[in-house]
């Protein structure tokens, strides 16, 4: 009987041995997979605002629903500017949400002779029709053929509109898409614009440099423009056909 029970507390002390180590390996698998998690790739960091299916998180300026004249085309979104419209009639679009440091990625395709902008810092105000009359832009523009790229450099693609020239035009032929970052971050003072991998333009965002640069624009004595340092996305209808696809935005 002795015998029996020392192989009894021999056998219990091993299996209690081995419980100790086998839970320290299933903590150890458990901790390798958040590790796994966590060292995500950056582009988990990205928030998509269009995934090319469809228009959820977008909206016409100071209307609830996205205009017929936006269509969704092999993954991108295309506005078909009407030939006719009426008196004040716009089809800007803006993303539901504010933002206010960050980077937003897109790509975009201009028709020939065709003007369009990217906004930041959109506010809806009833009384104001136009989405520029508060955001910011972002020049998207046909270089060769359209009139505003020979009225300044401020007004070619990539530029801060009628304030910062872009340092060089790097667009690509009308027809092709161009991938364009913009940053903005209140935080270090400072706005950049790259395009299709060339940082070609940078500015400071906050007052007072912020508000000398408009001072010296068309913009001057505008009340609401340029006034919000969070606001919506937008993207503007210059009565010309456009293309953007791949928009993705991350907070800073």
């Amino acid at each position: 009987m002795k015998k029996i029970a020392t192989f009894a507390v021999l056998t219990l002390f091993i299996i209690g041995c081995k419980n100790k180590v086998e839970k320290p390996m299933e903590e150890s698998s458990e901790m390798n997979t958040m590790g796994a998690a966590d060292q995500m790739p950056p582009d988990q960091e990205w928030i998509v605002l269009f995934d090319g299916t469809s228009f959820d998180g977008w909206h016409r300026y100071n209307d609830g629903e996205v205009p017929a004249e936006w269509k969704i085309e092999n993954g991108a979104m295309v506005l078909y500017p009407p030939k006719t419209r009426k008196e004040g009639e716009g089809f800007n679009l803006v993303s539901d949400k504010e933002f206010t440091d960050f980077e937003l990625s897109l790509d975009w395709k201009i028709s020939e002779a065709g003007n369009s902008g990217v906004f930041w810092g959109v506010k809806e105000i009833p009384t104001l029709p136009e989405a520029y009359q508060t955001g910011p832009e972002i020049q998207v523009l046909d270089n060769e053929k359209h009139p505003d790229a020979k009225a300044g450099t401020t007004h070619q693609a990539g530029s801060l509109y009628d304030m910062v020239p872009p340092s060089k035009d790097v667009t690509k032929p009308v027809g092709e898409w161009n991938t364009m970052i913009l940053s903005i971050n209140h935080k270090t003072n400072k706005g950049s614009v790259v395009l299709n991998g060339q940082e070609i333009v940078d500015f400071p965002v906050n007052n007072p440099e912020w508000g000398a640069m408009v001072a010296k624009s068309k913009f001057a004595g505008w009340e609401d423009f340029g006034k919000y340092t969070t606001g919506k996305i937008g993207l503007q209808d210059h009565g010309n056909m456009v293309s953007f696809k791949d928009i993705k935005i991350k907070e800073l």
